[in-house]
């Protein structure tokens, strides 16, 4: 179909809208038409499953409330064939789409609209397979990290994946905005190392790299995909890891100087060997000796090598932590995953096939990027700002750059953020009690935060990662929204390849049916909705 009459064809589909109610039933009519065995993974409200299915992958209990707007309709697809038939008739009866894998979206978008709509909710499919041979892997969207990892240690001790330290992500999310863990600094980003995918497009096309052409399949590496369509599976490229890697993770609180040794840290982070890479979690504790609050940072390190090795490296590079042979302690890369995502008593790998999260709670989280090392009267004059009571679960993690992040350019995929950067923040704070006022003196907590870093990281754009989501930063109009306006939020996540975001999908969904509060806008829809 040509692209004009795909136009044509879709704008006659969008034109049948009535009231919610009839789309609500003319959209279910068309699902069972197109799909007949789609009944079996429809779940309306009246549902006795539905608000289970809704509430199971809902990682941020501020989208878990009784006035969070609700999908009229959840499919859980088995086959291709359901998720098409969703896109179609979505399209014919006014409804838009949310898609999701893990639930993991710092905002909810995945599974929160404002307009009448439903989910896709992609838990059943989740097949894996390992190529062990040609070091490769199939992973469908709706797989989590954890299963990934798990299924990848069946077949081999020597085999691994750049992806996120939390095992409960899903891969489709994850991979679509970038996606990073501790072995980015040796290989990349998981986006960096994908080789092929599997996407149904706005016309209900399944669509692999070879059919969907280099620029969708540029665009979903780090992009976002749900801007595009749904992607169904990633052909990823498995690294290498040796049979024994090596972890610390070293508390120092400011009673021991931590100031100072996040300082030098800042200074070596991103030089030091590729193999090695140590991050700061910074939160507050109450002190041992006083006990009265101080701030804690936590140096977590991940070595691909054997201690022998590292011992060395960590006396040349950073003495000034005083690690001693007692701190540290050798593993396999995927006892490591455990290690690192806080299973420390002993647990069996099969942990990581658990979907749900050990705790899930209410938080709000922004990203930053640091160029130049933030001078000690900077870290300093933050401190005070964990004594508050908003900060009581506040959290500040720095992740280094550096290694093969600068040998990327920054437009060889969607992501950005590669040479110059020293380390990126993550900010984030949790709480327990409901409300909207706690909700908000929390919000505003972290908003002030924000504020108080602009002097210390990235200008002109101040930089953010599309993966740590933040409306704070700008938002879509529900309708038409000008290139212009979402300039303001899409330049700081993609910086100069959110101009090329917009032609690809200007080029394979002009009418902007993909969208949410912050999807790549198309140039060509003003006045449609």
């Amino acid at each position: 179909m040509k692209p004009y009459f795909a136009v044509v064809a879709i704008a006659l589909l969008l034109s049948f809208t009535s009231s919610t109610a009839d789309n609500h039933d003319n959209f279910l009519q068309c699902l069972y038409n197109h799909s007949p065995n789609t009944s079996k993974v429809v779940y309306t409200q009246t549902n006795t499953s539905f608000s289970p299915i809704l509430n199971f992958s809902i990682q941020n209990l501020r989208f878990a409330t009784n006035s969070t707007p609700k999908p009229l309709v959840i499919v859980t697809p088995l086959e291709v064939s359901e998720i098409q038939a969703t896109i179609i008739c979505s399209q014919r009866h006014g409804m838009q789409i949310r898609t999701r894998s893990g639930g993991h979206d710092y905002e909810g978008l995945s599974y929160v609209s404002e307009v009448p709509f439903v989910i896709i909710d992609l838990i059943n499919l989740r097949e894996i397979e390992v190529d062990v041979e040609n070091r490769t892997a199939w992973v469908q969207a709706g797989a989590t990290v954890g299963e990934l990892y798990y299924m990848i240690s069946q077949k081999s001790r020597t085999l691994g994946f750049p992806a996120g330290v939390c095992p409960t992500m899903g891969v489709g999310g994850h991979l679509s905005g970038g996606g990073y863990g501790f072995l980015m600094r040796k290989y990349g980003l998981a986006a960096d190392n994908i080789i092929d995918a599997h996407i149904i497009d706005v016309n209900g096309k399944l669509l692999d790299r070879e059919a969907m052409g280099e620029d969708l399949f540029w665009a979903i590496r780090g992009g976002g995909g749900a801007s595009f369509g749904v992607i169904i599976s990633w052909k990823i490229k498995l690294v290498e890891v040796p049979s024994t890697v090596t972890v610390f993770s070293v508390p120092r609180t400011l009673e021991q100087n931590a100031t100072n040794l996040i300082h030098k840290w800042q200074l070596v982070a991103n030089k030091l060997d590729e193999d090695l890479t140590i991050r700061i979690q910074l939160v507050r504790v109450n002190s041992s000796e006083k006990g009265e609050l101080t701030i804690q940072a936590t140096f977590e390190s991940m070595f691909l090598g054997g201690v022998d090795r590292l011992i060395p490296l960590m006396q040349e590079s950073f003495p000034e932590l005083g690690l001693v042979r007692e701190d540290y302690t050798e593993m396999s890369w995927i006892e490591s995953i455990l290690y690192l995502a806080g299973f420390t008593n002993g647990q069996n790998l099969e942990v990581l096939l658990n979907r749900t999260q050990r705790s899930v709670l209410f938080f709000k989280a922004k990203s930053d990027y640091v160029r130049d090392p933030i001078p000690d009267d900077g870290l300093e004059g933050l401190w005070p700002m964990f004594y508050e009571d908003e900060a009581q679960a506040a959290v500040l993690i720095f992740n280094p750059y550096g290694g093969r992040m600068d040998e990327i350019s920054e437009s060889e995929i969607p992501f950005p953020h590669r040479s110059g950067n020293i380390y990126k923040i993550q900010h984030l704070v949790y709480w327990q009690e409901e409300g909207d006022e706690v909700a908000q003196r929390h919000i505003n907590w972290i908003r002030r935060l924000y504020s108080y870093m602009e002097p210390f990281v990235s200008k002109s754009p101040r930089a953010a990662y599309v993966n740590y989501r933040d409306l704070d930063i700008g938002v879509n109009n529900n309708g038409y929204t000008s290139y212009q306006q979402a300039s303001v939020w899409g330049v700081k996540y993609f910086k100069n390849n959110f101009n090329r975001l917009a032609k690809v999908k200007t080029r394979v969904d002009p009418l902007n049916f993909f969208r949410n509060e912050q999807s790549i806008p198309s140039l060509m829809v003003k006045g449609r909705k």
